[in-house]
């Protein structure tokens, strides 16, 4: 629980995560050129068995940013004049596993805790000269995320090669408060209620970095969710809504042995 609300409730944890892949962004870079200065004259390809095996374990860092899109109709409240989404960092931690089914095939599927938040911000008019009144409300999520993608990669060209993917995500909510009354007559009690169960497609592309001793691969992503997460129940601010849906940019770091 403490290391939770160390990495969930401060900016200092994120900003840890950020940092940690930034450093090791720069250190596979310095150790890619080193090596691409080393070799100009006689290529040298790290790993060169690593496509023979058949299945590969690693691990995934990642930074999100997590939004909605949202269906809404304002009119349905007189008063409300504003209603959009602020997107706010989360991260990811996850465990690759890679099935290699073929030259340029891979089918991947990766684990993933993921921590992420969304406020949704409401603007309501005063009709008597009162000032406006304003309400953020945040959408926390942990998320165990379950992604199946397909990856088709470039041939291999010496240590580097490109690739594309996409596939389906089943995402459950740990925390969602699909559950919740909203019984409250205070406002600033009253919850956004999504469901627990959410899926996605995704698409995204990345490069493979051959290095000594495992394979690093960046990787940038997007996941688009299906269908509306919305629980209704007409509370001030649910009812001007007709769906959400999630979407998340994801750019991650792997490596693989």
């Amino acid at each position: 629980m403490p290391a939770y609300i160390w990495l969930k409730k401060t900016k200092k944890g994120l900003k840890t995560i950020r940092n940690i892949i930034v450093f090791a962004v720069l250190m596979t870079s310095i150790s890619v050129f080193a090596q691409r200065n080393r070799y100009t004259r006689t290529k040298i390809s790290n790993l060169s068995t690593f496509d023979d095996k058949f299945m590969h374990f690693g691990f995934s860092l990642g930074i999100n940013s997590s939004d909605f899109t949202i269906d809404y109709d304002l009119s349905r409240n007189d008063s409300l004049k504003r209603l959009e989404v602020d997107p706010q960092l989360g991260f990811n931690l996850g465990i690759v596993t890679d099935l290699h089914l073929g030259p340029h095939f891979n089918l991947r599927f990766i684990p993933t805790l993921s921590f992420s938040q969304r406020n949704v911000q409401y603007e309501f008019r005063s009709f008597r000269g009162e000032v406006d009144q304003k309400f953020s409300k945040p959408v926390e999520s942990t998320y165990l995320d379950f992604p199946l993608n397909l990856k088709l990669r470039s041939a291999r060209d010496n240590n580097f090669a490109a690739y594309v993917l996409g596939g389906f995500m089943y995402s459950y909510d740990l925390v969602s408060q699909e559950d919740s009354r909203n019984n409250s007559s205070n406002p600033d009690d009253i919850v956004i209620k999504l469901s627990k169960n959410t899926y996605h497609y995704q698409v995204g592309f990345g490069f493979d970095f051959f290095l000594q001793y495992f394979k690093f691969s960046p990787e940038f992503k997007l996941s688009m969710g299906l269908g509306d997460q919305l629980i209704q129940d007409n509370t001030l601010f649910a009812n001007p809504i007709d769906r959400i849906r999630s979407r998340v940019f994801l750019v991650s770091l792997t490596f693989e042995g």
